[in-house]
């Protein structure tokens, strides 16, 4: 059996990030990485812009081999992990190879979910999750008119453009009353929702599909209501889950994703998780969360990498803060932190912007004189600032007024003074 000092299973940020943390405190000892995928590392953000053909896919990758080889790095391809067994520390592949681990990292992403419709699992249709999945949804391109996209988040939004874009007519379904809810409000939606309708993309929200049936190569969606719609291609986009599914009988505790505490530390000593997988404490909550964001991802895979190099410079986990930016059609929506909602509502306060006519909107959400959340739409503020403001809990004291005013340029004057 193959042995290994440092096992990571997955390719993507945190386990990049990872890798970089270890490698920084420990120079020597073996590492080996491992991906399901055949190809080098890559983000799945960039997969729409590989189906659009803005990027290409033999140009998308984080890492190549030289970095591996300088990193002494075993990166093995197309190896799919099947079972853990933590008592022997050592993963079983698909293959029915074993390899021997000191110290494991879980960085095994999530993966589409499918929704229980009648008549799905009799179709032909995709998904957007790997450079593989992509690759197929741009060959399918040319030879279709019309597409049904279910699910009205980030994912199936983001295709929805693409697919609009190479002259596809599209209708997104979604079963929330209005689409990218776990990010904006109904009034910041309705203005994002707007500028997809007047590019052609009809959006059905609030309903479901009933059921599917095949028609010819393509499929008929009926809708809850009975109505019903044709078309040559169905995207499923209805969210996705971690992978755990190779953690059964392996003694590693999970939830939604696998549990973890401020380290990124599962109940098992030498076995950490980092990225979508993970299931760690929320910032604005003691509850633990699924964080699905880049940013958090590299955030969790950075210190679980110290922990694992034992770095006495390893710092804990200060909780997840959602960060989402999305660009759709030339415009921009940006959503960081929480709603007024998630909040216990003492010490809150809600300022909101909106200007319809150049399809502006800003809302801030501010509790107890701190930053908690900040959204909008063709509004100019720096994410990665007011995320930085979030996480450490910055008290905008007399600059309170001037960051309602003008939240970009305040901001960026706050951290200036903060930053490390």
């Amino acid at each position: 059996m193959q042995h290994t000092h440092y096992l990571i299973v997955g390719a993507s940020h945190a386990a990049l990030s990872a890798l970089h943390a270890i490698r920084l405190h420990d120079a020597e000892q073996e590492v080996t990485l491992l991906t399901r995928d055949d190809s080098l590392p890559y983000s799945p953000t960039v997969l729409p812009y590989v189906v659009s053909g803005r990027s290409d896919p033999g140009r998308v990758f984080l890492r190549d081999e030289g970095y591996f080889a300088e990193h002494k790095v075993n990166y093995l391809r197309g190896a799919k992990v099947q079972k853990v067994n933590a008592g022997d520390s050592a993963v079983q592949l698909a293959d029915g190879s074993e390899i021997g681990f000191d110290k494991l990292l879980l960085a095994t992403g999530a993966a589409p979910l499918l929704p229980p419709i009648p008549g799905l699992d009799g179709l032909k249709f995709h998904v957007l999750r790997t450079l593989a999945d992509a690759l197929a949804l741009r060959e399918a391109l040319p030879r279709i008119k019309r597409a049904i996209v279910l699910g009205g988040g980030l994912i199936g939004m983001h295709a929805a453009e693409n697919l609009a874009k190479g002259g596809v007519e599209v209708s997104v379904v979604e079963l929330q009353p209005h689409v990218l809810s776990g990010y904006f409000d109904a009034e910041a939606s309705a203005m994002i929702e707007q500028v997809f309708a007047a590019n052609g993309v009809r959006l059905l929200t609030g309903t479901t599909v009933a059921a599917l049936a095949a028609r010819g190569e393509g499929c008929r969606a009926t809708l809850a209501d009975g109505s019903e719609l044709e078309a040559d291609l169905l995207l499923v986009a209805a969210g996705v889950a971690p992978v755990t599914d190779f953690l059964e009988g392996s003694g590693v505790e999970t939830e939604r994703g696998v549990l973890v505490d401020e380290h990124m530390r599962t109940n098992i000593a030498n076995i950490w998780a980092a990225g979508d997988v993970a299931q760690a404490r929320g910032f604005f909550t003691q509850d633990r969360i699924i964080n699905g964001i880049l940013p958090d991802a590299v955030d969790q895979g950075r210190i679980a990498g110290m922990a694992m190099a034992e770095d006495p410079g390893s710092k804990t986990y200060a909780g997840g803060v959602p960060l989402n930016t999305y660009s759709f059609f030339g415009q921009q929506a940006v959503s960081v932190g929480v709603h007024e909602g998630a909040l216990e509502q003492t010490g809150v306060e809600v300022q909101k912007q909106v200007d319809a006519a150049e399809n502006r909107y800003l809302k801030i959400v501010l509790k107890g004189g701190r930053l908690a959340g900040i959204f909008g739409v063709n509004s100019a503020f720096d994410p990665g600032i007011m995320w930085e403001l979030i996480l450490r809990a910055i008290d905008l004291g007399d600059e309170k007024l001037a960051f309602l005013r003008s939240p970009q340029q305040t901001a960026r004057a706050l951290m200036s003074k903060h930053w490390r």
